[in-house]
């Protein structure tokens, strides 16, 4: 994206920039660079894997219409990053322009990319456009969780964003790519997902993971589906393969507790068969 930088549009025209290398044990910083709303918190390190830990910032809250943020982040070689959001990314009503949020994500070879933000929430009335693109090297693991609630649920706002669009492209060394876009409009210009309507979060877990053994993917295929499957009425959800190496996982749940309890399961599987790690326990405050 770039950067307008004119002064009117501080605080609505951001990015934020982070690159990654190894050095010894842990993996470090080495570049940063943001632009309000945007900031981060510099890295921590929360076990002894030296993975490095950093939480995307936003002081405002949230986006309100006509704001353009971008996120990009690089990993060099053997780098290990775990990228999350102290709380949920609220979209507020625009009676006009969209709030457009884009990412992009280079994990390098052998190198590890962890991206789980907290869900993002649609107010009544919002626009939002999103655009994720990931580059994964050869060796390289991406696990990315990307989930929306319905809109403010205690407020009964469920379903009452004005639109919701989102893209999501992840493409390996070989050249093959993952693409998924979604629009969500209101119902009285078309009609949501039949089945989404009854079910106040959706998720996407997307794992991709270049040299990863096929009897890896297996175990963790298994052990997702039973996850889910153990669950029934309190989320709906399914396991498939995409058609770069690895898996996705989608999920509809009916309680936030119950998204991110799955998701946390979800995580565990990914960390136990790929690393024999366990989810680390993310310090948001």
């Amino acid at each position: 994206m770039s950067i307008d930088q004119s002064p009117a549009l501080v605080g609505r025209v951001g990015e934020l920039v982070l690159e990654y290398k190894r050095g010894g044990e842990r993996t470090i910083c080495t570049h940063a660079y943001a632009r309000s709303p945007w900031h981060h918190v510099p890295p921590m390190y929360l076990d002894d894997t030296g993975a490095a830990c950093t939480f995307l910032l936003n002081p405002g809250g949230g986006l309100v219409g006509g704001d353009e943020v971008a996120v990009n982040v690089r990993l060099h070689v053997d780098a290990h990053v775990i990228i999350s959001t102290p709380s949920a990314n609220r979209v507020y009503r625009s009676m006009g322009q969209a709030s457009t949020q884009c990412v992009n994500l280079h994990v390098g070879p052998h190198a590890v990319l962890e991206w789980v933000p907290e869900v993002t929430i649609p107010f009544a009335g919002s626009r939002f456009r999103q655009t994720i693109r990931a580059q994964v090297d050869h060796g390289g693991i991406l696990l990315l969780w990307d989930a929306f609630a319905s809109g403010r649920v205690a407020r009964d706002e469920r379903w009452s964003f004005t639109s919701l669009e989102n893209e999501i492209s992840v493409t390996v060394d070989s050249g093959m790519s993952l693409v998924e876009r979604s629009r969500v409009l209101p119902p009285a210009r078309t009609q949501p997902a039949e089945l989404a309507q009854a079910w106040n979060y959706v998720a996407s877990f997307y794992m991709v993971g270049c040299g990863v053994p096929a009897e890896v993917w297996k175990r963790m295929e298994t052990g997702m589906v039973a996850l889910l499957d153990d669950r029934p009425g309190v989320i709906l959800g399914g396991v498939s393969e995409p058609p770069v190496p690895g898996l996705v996982v989608k999920v509809l749940a009916r309680q936030a507790p119950d998204l991110a309890s799955t998701f946390e399961g979800l995580w565990s599987i990914a960390r136990r068969e790929l690393w024999n790690l366990p989810v680390p326990a993310l310090r948001r405050y």
